[in-house]
């Protein structure tokens, strides 16, 4: 694919994951907001068009030199796609979370007279746990089942919420309210800058929340912009065909 300035960003990222630490070091939004266009991202965040593309060329010819081990969300069915998710991302979730709330309260305790923002940091931590476990047992139960039965369906069946659209839809909305609270936790970190009197324990918490964002990203991108709109081309094809 030749990227141009109106080739949307989830769509580059798509081709090639690699591609995503540019955006991640631009700030630039590939996963929620990944209709977006190039050059409407780089004018929302002042950047240059042309340099952000000569720097994405820069990033692929970097990857085409290295032993490059990502999976090609593209490449792979909708269901094994799904299975991937829930594999690999939902488990980090699941692991990760729960210790990074408890670091998060040790860290407040021993540090929020002098730092009162780590208590909103707390708050929206522990907001951002609730959504995405509820999240992720609405995927597993819901979607990622429908999904796979329309991949393999011959003919349309009885879809007991009208349309795969609709979850899709709810499950898109819960991702801008987790973008809307990695980004309140960006603020509240100062980008993740531990400050001057920070202990390990302080440390290791922003290190953990910035590992956080990063895997949220891939994992809403990989929805967002490669599983769910093949899940709605299933849908779509199969109602031509009645």
């Amino acid at each position: 694919m030749n990227i141009a300035h109106e080739t949307p960003v989830g769509v580059i990222v798509a081709e090639r994951l690699g591609r995503a630490h540019v955006f991640e070091r631009l700030g630039i939004d590939y996963c929620c907001h990944g209709a977006t266009t190039l050059a409407e991202a780089c004018a929302e965040r002042s950047l240059d068009v042309d340099r952000v593309m000569a720097e994405i060329a820069e990033s692929d010819l970097r990857e085409a030199n290295e032993d490059f081990d990502r999976i090609d969300g593209s490449a792979m069915t909708a269901g094994g796609l799904a299975d991937h998710i829930v594999g690999t991302h939902h488990a980090f979730l699941r692991r990760e979370l729960p210790s990074l709330c408890d670091l998060m309260d040790k860290v407040a305790a021993a540090h929020g007279a002098t730092h009162p923002e780590l208590a909103d940091l707390s708050s929206t931590l522990t907001d951002l746990r609730q959504e995405l476990e509820s999240h992720m047992i609405k995927e597993e139960r819901v979607l990622f089942p429908l999904i796979k039965q329309l991949e393999a369906a011959r003919e349309l069946f009885p879809i007991h919420c009208g349309t795969v659209e609709n979850p899709i839809r709810v499950m898109e909305h819960e991702h801008e309210t987790v973008g809307s609270a990695l980004g309140r936790i960006r603020v509240l970190t100062g980008s993740y800058q531990a400050p001057a009197d920070a202990c390990a324990s302080f440390r290791a918490l922003y290190d953990g929340l910035a590992r956080l964002e990063s895997d949220l990203h891939l994992h809403i991108h990989k929805e967002n912009n490669i599983l769910f709109p093949r899940a709605a081309a299933f849908e779509s094809a199969l109602r031509q065909d009645r």
